[in-house]
């Protein structure tokens, strides 16, 4: 009845409060400064953000069980949201098929294509089925080559880069499942915490410690204590610890520093990701999420996270995120701060030619190196095995959320899968929308 959970991101302290639930002594180590991982906010307009923008679904079912298992179920926000796309030098609203009809790059039979073929994975298809084929040559063919270069492309190539032709169609089933569950009637509702994530984070990190959690930061695991092909301690920079089980829910780039572990990456890369976030003394423009379908700039993603939280939240300012993954040979992986923002802010003059760098009043930049996984043709053989060669060691990291999208959500259900194969009952998570924690239990 003892576990020891290395990395304390989502996924370690969903696993930790439902074994602490069960009567584990549980035990947390982070090598950062804090836990929480991606989901880390900051102060701005004198409120909490997150470093990487964060909202979730009306069918996140894992998620609403842990809120509503914190007690934090009234402080949900449920609204609806507004998306655009920016193409050929013109913003189209894209949220009901009035306004796809007005989406000028392609004729009316490529957005009936574009409908359907939509609809089809989102509702229809079975990730299973579709793990060897290309989702780019699949929009080709079924889309359409106008809608795929008009759109389709563009997005993927912003958002995978050189593996754009690589992504798998079980990938993109499982994020337009995602997006579509979340419509109703033409309009996609999202959903936010009051007072940012920092209140899931402190409120879960305040329960485990009451529940006798000991989170433990600043503490990189550096070796493992292995006895004839059993785990029976770890060492970390300054502690040792032995006995029971231990949960690893590191990225797979980061095994190989561990000594004496026997573990490899097994081929799964990471994206990277960088966030530009500006505090604005006026708005950008009227959407909240807008995808730029266009070449050359250096961003994917611009997310008007006050066109979704009011502007009153941040003292007045308007807050825009402007968003890119990177893989690790692109330059962004070495930019300073200085030089992303450099990189970032002038281009913005292009999609609104009002803009002024006058408006801005903070600059905030964040990047991680392990944002999401590289997820390309045949990546299923790349995940993990929850229960590892190692007597006593078991993994649930990233790599355990394909086919689904990076969430909060996800990370509880592959918690919850992982503590099955650990024999700790997580019977009490409902089963959402969630593709994810399917391979490798």
């Amino acid at each position: 009845m003892k576990l020891t959970i290395i990395g304390g991101g989502m996924t370690g302290l969903s696993a930790a409060y439902l074994a602490a639930k069960q009567g584990y002594q549980v035990t947390i180590v982070e090598a950062a400064d804090k836990a929480g991982g991606l989901l880390n906010t900051f102060e701005i307009g004198g409120n909490q953000l997150e470093h990487y923008y964060h909202h979730f679904f009306t069918q996140d079912a894992e998620l609403h069980w842990l809120l509503k298992e914190l007690g934090l179920a009234d402080q949900t926000i449920y609204k609806k949201t507004t998306m655009g796309v920016f193409r050929e030098g013109v913003l189209y609203d894209f949220n009901s098929p009035f306004d796809l009809l007005k989406f000028k790059p392609v004729g009316l039979f490529d957005i009936f294509r574009f409908g359907m073929s939509s609809l089809y994975l989102g509702k229809i298809a079975k990730w299973k089925e579709n793990e060897g084929v290309s989702t780019l040559s699949w929009f080709y063919k079924w889309a359409g080559r106008n809608m795929t270069d008009a759109l389709w492309k563009p997005m993927l190539d912003i958002k995978f880069g050189p593996y754009a032709d690589k992504v798998p169609l079980a990938w993109m089933i499982g994020r337009l499942a995602q997006r579509l569950n979340s419509r109703k009637g033409g309009d996609e509702r999202l959903a936010y915490i009051g007072g940012s994530w920092k209140t899931l984070l402190d409120t879960l990190t305040g329960k485990l410690k009451e529940m006798g959690v000991e989170i433990l930061v600043n503490e990189p695991v550096e070796e493992f204590i292995v006895e004839e092909g059993e785990l029976k301690g770890i060492k970390t920079r300054t502690r040792e610890f032995d006995g029971g089980k231990y949960l690893l829910t590191i990225p797979s780039l980061y095994f190989e520093k561990i000594k004496n572990s026997g573990l490899d990456d097994n081929g799964v890369e990471y994206f990277g990701a960088v966030c530009t976030i500006l505090e604005l003394k006026k708005s950008f423009s009227r959407v909240y999420w807008m995808n730029v379908a266009d070449p050359g700039f250096p961003f994917g993603g611009i997310i008007e996270h006050t066109n979704f939280i009011p502007k009153e939240e941040y003292n007045g300012s308007h807050i825009l995120y402007l968003s890119r993954y990177f893989a690790m040979s692109e330059d962004l992986a070495t930019m300073t701060d200085e030089q992303i923002k450099e990189k970032m802010i002038p281009p913005l003059k292009k999609i609104n030619p009002e803009f002024s760098e006058d408006w801005i009043k903070n600059v905030f930049v964040f990047k991680t190196k392990t944002a999401a996984t590289v997820c390309d043709i045949g990546f299923s053989e790349k995940v993990p095995h929850c229960k590892a060669e190692l007597k006593n060691l078991y993994i649930a990291n990233m790599a355990h959320i394909y086919p689904d999208e990076r969430s909060t959500n996800n990370s509880i259900r592959v918690a919850a899968e992982a503590c099955k194969v650990m024999e700790i009952n997580a019977d009490q998570v409902p089963y959402g929308a969630s593709l994810s924690g399917q391979i490798g239990f």
